[in-house]
C-alpha cells in the first residue's frame, strides 16, 4: 500500500488530478453561462386589455329633484284682503257713499256689502257713515245724505269717487281739492232716486254701479290698499290679544254703537244702542272693528237748524283698539297727510295686519266719547 510520500506520477495520483480537472472545467462552464445580459429584469407578459377584468362603470349621479315652483300669491281685493278669484283686480275705482244713521234712516240698504265703513259724529251728536265699495257694487245703498268737512281726508287716499246728496259749497270744493271726484244729486248726476216709503230727506238711495260708470279718465285703476291684511282669517295681529266678546262704543250722548262677537260667523254683529242693526234684510256684521280715538272740533259752519258743524281731525295720531277673531289688541294710529292712509302699529312699533274681510272704523271723539271692552 503506498505511503504518504507516494509518487505523484503514479496511476492513483493521475486519477485524482483528472477528477479535479473535470470539476474545474464544469465550474468554468457554469460561470461562462452567466453573461452581462443576465443583469436585466425578467420579461413579464401582460395580458391584452380585452383579457383583463372590466371595471364596473361609475354610477351616474342622481339628478337633483326639480324645486317646486312657488305658488303665485293670490290676487286679493285691496280694500278687504280677500281673494278675488280672478287673475287681476278689476280696473274700477273705489266708490264712497255718504249714508245717514239717524233713527229715521234705519234699517239701511247696502251697508252689508261695503268693504270699509267709517262712522263719524256730525251735528246734533248723531252719526253718519262713509261706506266704501269696490269688491261689490250694490244697486241700492242708502239713505244717502250730504257731505261733511272730514270726508275728503277719509276718501282722498283711494283717489276714487264720493257720492252724496249735496252739501255746503266749501265742503264740496274740499272734495275736489283732495283729488276725489264728486258725484251728487243736487247737481243732477245719475244714480240717485227717492223712495216713496220714507219722508224726505231720509229717502234718497244710490246705485253704486251707476256711480262707477261716471268715473273720469283718471280713475280707471283700483284703489291702493288702505290697511295691511293677513293671508288667512285668524292670522291677523289681533290674534295675539286678549279675548273680548263685546265692544261698547259711546260716540256721543245720542249714539251708542255695540259690537258683539259671534263665534259661529267669526264676525262682530252691530247694534245701535239696544237695537240690532240691519241692512237689506241682513244683520250688519264686521270681520274687523277698529276703534280710533280722534280729536273733534267745531267749524264756523252751521247746519239748517243752526247747530255748528263738527269736523273730525283725521290728520294726526292717537290710540286705538283692533278687534278681530274675538280678540282685541291695543294699536296706535297715525295719518301724515290728507292724501295718506291711516297706519296702524302695535305698542312695540310693529305693523298691524287685519284679518281678510270687511272693516268698520269707529271715529270716537276724545273727551266726549269712549269705549268699554268686556
Amino acid at each position: 500500500m503506498p505511503g504518504p510520500h507516494a509518487d505523484p506520477g503514479a496511476p492513483g495520483a493521475r486519477r485524482s488530478r483528472a477528477v479535479v480537472a473535470v470539476g474545474v472545467a464544469l465550474a468554468l462552464l457554469a460561470t461562462a453561462g452567466c453573461g452581462a445580459g443576465d443583469d436585466q429584469a425578467p420579461t413579464v407578459t401582460v395580458a391584452p386589455d380585452s383579457a383583463a377584468p372590466k371595471a364596473a362603470p361609475p354610477k351616474p349621479e342622481p339628478k337633483p329633484e326639480p324645486k317646486p315652483k312657488p305658488r303665485p300669491a293670490p290676487v286679493v281685493w285691496p280694500l278687504t284682503g280677500g281673494k278675488t278669484g280672478t287673475k287681476k283686480v278689476p280696473k274700477r275705482p273705489a266708490v264712497a257713499v255718504k249714508i245717514e244713521n239717524a233713527p229715521e234712516a234705519r234699517p239701511h240698504q247696502g251697508l252689508e256689502r261695503a268693504d270699509i265703513v267709517w262712522e263719524q259724529v256730525v251735528e246734533g251728536g248723531i252719526s253718519r257713515f262713509v261706506a266704501v265699495y269696490h269688491s261689490k257694487q250694490p244697486t241700492t245703498v242708502g239713505p244717502v245724505r250730504s257731505v261733511r268737512p272730514m270726508d275728503p281726508a277719509i276718501v282722498a287716499p283711494m283717489h276714487g269717487i264720493l257720492a252724496y246728496s249735496g252739501g255746503q259749497p266749501p265742503f264740496i270744493e274740499d272734495v275736489g281739492e283732495a283729488g276725489v271726484q264728486s258725484v251728487y244729486m243736487d247737481r243732477g248726476d245719475a244714480g240717485f232716486r227717492r223712495s216713496g216709503d220714507r219722508l224726505a230727506p231720509h229717502n234718497v238711495y244710490g246705485n253704486v254701479r251707476t256711480f262707477t260708470a261716471q268715473a273720469n279718465k283718471s280713475r280707471t285703476e283700483p284703489p291702493k290698499a288702505q290697511f295691511a291684511y293677513a293671508r288667512k282669517v285668524g292670522d291677523g295681529t289681533a290674534a295675539q290679544g286678549r279675548k273680548v266678546k263685546v265692544a261698547d262704543v259711546r260716540l256721543s250722548a245720542f249714539q251708542q254703537t255695540v259690537w258683539s262677537w259671534q263665534a259661529k260667523a267669526k264676525k262682530y254683529a252691530r247694534s245701535d244702542g239696544g237695537s240690532s242693526s240691519f241692512s237689506s234684510g241682513e244683520r250688519v256684521r264686521a270681520r274687523n272693528v277698529l276703534l280710533m280715538s280722534v280729536a273733534v272740533e267745531n267749524t264756523s259752519f252751521r247746519d239748517p237748524s243752526g247747530a255748528p258743524v263738527p269736523k273730525t281731525v283725521m290728520v294726526g295720531k292717537g290710540k286705538g283698539a283692533l278687534l278681530s277673531g274675538g280678540r282685541v289688541i291695543q294699536v296706535f294710529w297715525s295719518k301724515s297727510g290728507k292724501g295718506k292712509p291711516v297706519k296702524l302699529k302695535t305698542r312695540q312699533g310693529d305693523p298691524v295686519r287685519l284679518d281678510p274681510g270687511n272693516l268698520w272704523v269707529e271715529l270716537v271723539p276724545r273727551g266726549d266719547g269712549d269705549w268699554r271692552l268686556r
